[in-house]
């Protein structure tokens, strides 16, 4: 997949936000996780929606797929700024932008495709003149489409890890099903105290995983980094790369 960013756009809605790294947030070493990162920007985007007054519409959307380039760790306390806007349509999908800068040089640049959906029957639909009327001029005409791009299915050859995993109670959202932003936890269980301190992450979601389910990732690593499926037997429920910078 390509991992080039379009830039902050000369004319268009653009939404500013901060936030402080929490203790919480980070790993022993004091820099920030990635599924800490993965919350601040989803954080950014609702909180955008709310300022636009989108929430009020009722809108609903899913993750599709996300990229996530963090060129310099974020560490404990450190205030951020974050910038996003929406970069990309399609007829029922858009992508959001987010840039990430810190007081002590914290940089992460990130692009995430959602699908718009019908609350009820869960179905993608039109993302409608409001939401257009909001954001459509950001985008400068750019449209993207919303493809999962990994491998559908494990190869056949190649060495190859594989670890029990079971997302908690507190991983489930305001829907019910573990949000999108605990399946990065992976990467930090995965690399555990030799995570990069720059690091280039895709992550596509294909199904809503369950608290308390038993999965299984499967881990292959090379020269260039690692790739990860998040599985329930043969269902693939997310798939994961990851380098370093």
């Amino acid at each position: 997949m390509d991992h080039s960013f379009v830039p902050l756009p000369p004319s268009g809605r653009t939404f500013v936000t901060e936030r402080r790294v929490s203790i919480a947030d980070c790993r022993p070493d004091g820099r920030m996780e990635l599924d800490a990162v993965a919350r601040f920007l989803q954080d950014a985007g609702n909180d955008d929606t709310d300022d636009a007054g989108m929430a009020e519409l009722g809108l609903a959307w899913i993750a599709r797929r996300a990229q996530i380039e963090v060129l310099q760790s974020a560490v404990a306390r450190e205030l951020l700024t974050l910038t996003t806007w929406c970069s990309g349509t399609g007829s029922r999908w858009a992508e959001r932008r987010t840039t990430i800068r810190g007081e002590h040089g914290a940089h992460v640049e990130a692009a995430a495709v959602w699908v718009h959906i019908d609350a009820e029957t869960g179905r993608p639909t039109p993302w409608g003149e409001s939401f257009a009327a909001s954001y459509l001029e950001a985008t400068e005409g750019r449209t993207v489409d919303s493809k999962l791009r990994h491998p559908k299915r494990l190869p056949e050859d190649g060495d190859r890890n594989e670890m029990p995993w079971r997302f908690r109670r507190t991983d489930l959202d305001g829907f019910g099903h573990v949000n999108n932003t605990a399946y990065l936890a992976v990467i930090e269980e995965a690399f555990g105290e030799h995570a990069p301190e720059a690091m280039y992450v895709e992550v596509e979601w294909r199904k809503p995983s369950d608290a308390g389910e038993d999965l299984t990732v499967t881990e292959m690593f090379t020269d260039d980094g690692a790739q990860m499926w998040i599985r329930a037997g043969e269902e693939i429920r997310a798939t994961i790369l990851a380098r370093p910078l």
